[in-house]
């Protein structure tokens, strides 16, 4: 009865793009949350891991949900110590 596990996957593989529209940008400016479209099979702690490591950021704590469209959505809310506006504006959103 040996767990298999799958090998973890690189930031890259995991973080698909940044979602930009109005509120998105909305919560960005309100709180310090930043909206990222991610791979549907990633797990909160893997989304976690690979913000923080792709982004230098430390992340407080991560939501997602899966769109009708069938993408999942990541709503990653950052430390109180980091703004998301500043990763927004390194990744170009704003």
């Amino acid at each position: 009865m040996g767990e298999t596990s799958t090998p973890a996957k690189s930031g890259h593989e995991v973080i698909k793009y940044p979602l930009v529209s109005e509120d998105a940008v909305t919560l960005i400016e309100a709180e310090n949350k930043i909206t990222f479209i991610v791979d549907v099979a990633a797990s909160k702690n893997e989304i976690r891991r690979a913000v923080e490591e792709l982004y230098e950021v430390k992340v407080d704590r991560v939501n997602s949900v899966i769109t009708p469209q069938g993408r999942k959505k990541a709503f990653v809310k950052l430390a109180p110590d980091y703004k998301a506006s500043d990763l927004a504006v390194r990744l170009g959103v704003l």
